[in-house]
């Protein structure tokens, strides 16, 4: 299994990290021959805009809307942003995934918080997962082929929502997983890419 994570901005050493410590290979992508060999895709953190943009530039879109029609895809934070078909903004956006996105729905960084969430499909789901949250935006709405795996209750005066589902091969999460010791949300992509794939 090889597992890229798009390197045009964010926060992709971070995932690799994370791969690295369940022993999963992963290389950085930026452009779109590097696609061809890999099962699956992790889209970073960042700035969503500057992701779009790069992307436009380096003649990813197209190529990134193909992988993702036939490979496990995972966006977080700006990278639920980028996969999803509304953000209400002028940006470029891969469109793949029914989610309406608000942006910064959190505040700004200053409003960065962490909270528990109990999340479906996880393994020990049980056990919470301390999920990070920077300038982070929430799923305001899924389509029907989405299924939600988790929420958040309200927070400092911020609507509650949903923040991470799942629709097919791919996923979404508004926070930063890579950015903690648990591995377990990058154990459930390479399920998915393992149900994807092999």
């Amino acid at each position: 299994m090889k597992i890229g994570v798009l390197a045009v901005q964010g926060a992709f050493l971070e995932h690799r990290a994370a791969l690295d410590m369940l022993g999963i290979p992963s290389v950085e992508i930026r452009l779109p021959g590097q696609l061809e060999d890999l099962d699956g895709l992790i889209i970073p953190g960042g700035e969503s805009t500057t992701i779009g943009k790069l992307c436009v530039d380096y003649g990813l879109l197209d190529p990134l809307r193909e992988f993702s029609r036939q490979k496990a895809v995972w966006g977080t934070c700006a990278g639920a942003i980028f996969l999803s078909k509304q953000a209400h903004r002028e940006q470029p956006l891969l469109g793949m995934m029914d989610t309406e996105i608000d942006r910064n729905a959190f505040g700004r960084q200053v409003d960065s918080f962490e909270a528990d969430l109990y999340v479906n499909g996880l393994e020990d789901e049980q056990r919470p997962f301390r999920a990070v949250f920077i300038r982070a935006p929430l799923i305001a709405a899924v389509g029907e082929s989405v299924q939600t795996l988790a929420r958040i209750e309200s927070w400092n005066d911020r609507p509650g929502g949903i923040v991470a589902a799942r629709q097919g091969q791919l996923l979404s999460t508004v926070f930063h997983p890579e950015l903690t010791d648990d591995t377990r949300f990058h154990q459930y992509f390479i399920r998915m890419i393992e149900e994807t794939t092999f």
